[in-house]
């Protein structure tokens, strides 16, 4: 086993935990910058990873670090291990340094204002990952232009869009499950 490739995980993924606040799709833009510093797997693949990741159980970002260490490490456990533990650590010491200080955290104005400047961070982070996303299924060829579209892609993404607007109530389970249904049917 590679030690210097599992040290690298971890320490991308420690990175990752720590920076990425706002859930699973804001550590979409950190695995971007992995795919193209170490070259550890293509778009295509993120754009898998990021299908099962939200379709499997669990966050889906630990589901992603443990898909990359996986194949990372030549579909190894051990590297699975490293990179959703690199991951999490972050949160784990910031979760126990706040317990400690919790009463004196909740009422500082310098902790509540860092929240509220923290929230426009998160919310372009998770913008910019749904847009690449978006980007990269509706133009696969990796040109963006009228010729290099995807239609069917486009097409699916306008009507299911459109249902998870006018329906509201629709479990999550049920999207991607029709997506998925829909994916093998056209053969997408």
């Amino acid at each position: 086993m590679n030690l210097q490739l599992l040290w690298t995980l971890f320490i991308e993924f420690f990175k990752t935990g720590l920076f990425a606040l706002g859930g699973g799709l804001a550590t979409i833009p950190f695995l971007y910058e992995m795919m193209e510093k170490y070259h550890w797997f293509n778009a295509d693949d993120l754009m898998n990873m990021i299908a099962v990741s939200e379709s499997t159980p669990g966050p889906m970002g630990i589901n992603m670090a443990t898909y990359v260490g996986f194949h990372t490490t030549g579909n190894n456990i051990l590297g699975g291990l490293i990179t959703t533990f690199g991951l999490i650590l972050p949160s784990v010491i910031v979760i126990c340094i706040v317990a400690k200080f919790l009463q004196k955290f909740k009422t500082s104005h310098w902790v509540q204002d860092a929240f509220y400047g923290l929230r426009p961070a998160v919310t372009a982070m998770i913008a910019t990952a749904g847009l690449g996303v978006f980007v990269s299924t509706i133009f696969p060829e990796g040109v963006i232009s009228v010729g290099s579209i995807s239609w069917i892609h486009l097409i699916l993404f306008v009507i299911l869009s459109g249902a998870s607007f006018y329906f509201k109530k629709i479990h999550p389970i049920v999207m991607i499950l029709s997506c998925a249904l829909l994916g093998i049917l056209f053969a997408l």
